[in-house]
């Protein structure tokens, strides 16, 4: 049994321990958004976030999270297409095929809340996901739209918290 916080949500699934983090994901949890491509974690097409950090979901067994972790798919970025590397991919049309962007997409948001002004080479050392219709100069277009777009606030909407906040104590 693993306790797993996906998008915000407690899920108790029941896995063997070296189960990848995408079976739990998609199977589990019925969260389809997150796809498998390679299952060795080469394309990037499973990215999701973990503590605000893009990780490869088929190469995470669930025995090595914690009921703490906080992890985010595609489906919790934004309810409504609302989020600015969303708002980027579509005005600059970066999707052919589609099957690697919402990896893309969940790799491009950890980069702008890591680094919310990239150059070019952030953006390619960052954005390691495979394309095989091979939008690089599209994605890497929309990441700057989506990073002009971006306050610096926003970029937080990408990981929902995993508990509510403590009120402060007045002493």
């Amino acid at each position: 049994m693993a306790r797993l916080n996906i998008n915000g949500k407690v899920h108790d699934i029941k896995v063997e321990p070296d189960t990848p983090l995408l079976w739990a994901i998609r199977e589990h949890a019925g969260l389809t958004g997150t796809k498998y491509g390679c299952g060795v974690a080469q394309c990037g097409a499973c990215s999701v976030h973990l503590n605000g950090d893009v990780v490869r979901s088929c190469s995470v067994p669930v025995r090595n999270l914690k009921p703490t972790d906080r992890i985010v798919t595609i489906e919790a970025l934004s309810a409504d297409s609302s989020h600015p590397v969303q708002k980027a991919w579509l005005a600059i049309d970066v999707p052919q095929c589609g099957y690697c962007q919402s990896g893309q997409i969940m790799a491009a948001s950890a980069l702008l809340h890591k680094n919310p002004n990239p150059t070019d080479k952030d953006i390619d050392d960052a954005m390691t996901n495979i394309c095989r219709c091979g939008t690089y100069q599209r994605i890497r277009t929309a990441v700057h739209m989506a990073a002009s777009m971006m306050p610096a606030a926003a970029a937080t909407q990408a990981a929902p918290a995993a508990k509510p906040a403590r009120a402060k104590s007045r002493a």
